[in-house]
């Protein structure tokens, strides 16, 4: 959790101080407390339907983050297999493909990651798909074992394009607008219940509201820190481009 996350959480906690005294000073416990019945069976209703409605956007958010991080993983695989192939080929086809998902791999790493953070791709690792592509479809097998790694190659060419798509498409993966404001408004709708329950023990309910509120503000500091797979502390990161580029042999020359 960053500073500005704590400051937040910080200010919400002090409001909510400040709230309680005042409303302990306006509307003293005693009056409260003959409500406590009904209101306590209300704020039941309402924190079941908050806490499905809050349960509901963290499994979603999480599985956005999962399915994009086995994206990754797919598109490094792709990658992969065409770079095996291509140590198979004669040169100087076979050098200039793997020079090509060499530089695909560190481009995505180096280059594209950074941006992906900022909701942008990269052309240069377009390009190079382009490249790959026109090299793939450039190989003219003259044995049957030439044929089956050309076919190989097309298919893991096109695999390596769609995953990359997919994972340009999860860039901008995010909660809807419209999700937000039913999580803000259902936290103030819950916390705000809390108020209307009158307990003698001032200090016991001045720490059952602050426990609830931040609670409630530290879980959407959660979702919003997930709310994009590429940024954020769960972000997901190139493990799967930084494994490829780890095991590989001495390129050819």
């Amino acid at each position: 959790m960053s500073f500005e996350d704590i400051g937040i959480v910080l200010i919400v906690l002090v409001l909510l101080a400040v709230g309680l005294k005042l409303l302990q000073r306006w509307v003293p416990h005693p009056v409260r407390e003959s409500h406590n019945d009904v209101a306590g069976f209300i704020f039941a209703a309402v924190g079941v339907l908050y806490a499905v409605l809050l349960g509901f956007v963290v499994i979603t958010v999480w599985t956005n983050n999962d399915a994009a991080r086995k994206t990754t993983f797919q598109e490094a695989d792709a990658l992969a297999g065409i770079y095996w192939i291509s140590r198979e080929l004669p040169a100087p086809l076979g050098p200039q493909l793997e020079q090509q998902t060499l530089s695909y791999a560190h481009t995505v790493t180096d280059t594209e990651w950074p941006l992906m953070a900022q909701h942008h791709s990269s052309a240069d690792a377009t390009q190079l798909v382009y490249q790959m592509r026109t090299s793939v479809f450039s190989i003219n097998p003259t044995s049957a074992q030439q044929q089956v790694l050309y076919e190989h190659a097309v298919a893991h060419l096109e695999d390596l394009a769609s995953q990359r798509r997919a994972r340009l498409n999860e860039v901008d993966d995010e909660v809807p607008m419209l999700l937000w404001v039913a999580l803000i408004v259902g936290g103030v709708l819950t916390v705000g219940f809390t108020f209307l329950f009158g307990l003698s023990n001032t200090l016991a309910h001045s720490l059952m509201v602050l426990s609830l509120g931040a609670l409630v503000v530290v879980s959407l500091l959660v979702i919003k820190e997930m709310n994009f797979p590429f940024t954020g502390v769960t972000a997901v990161k190139p493990t799967a481009f930084d494994v490829f580029l780890q095991r590989l042999p001495p390129p050819r020359n």
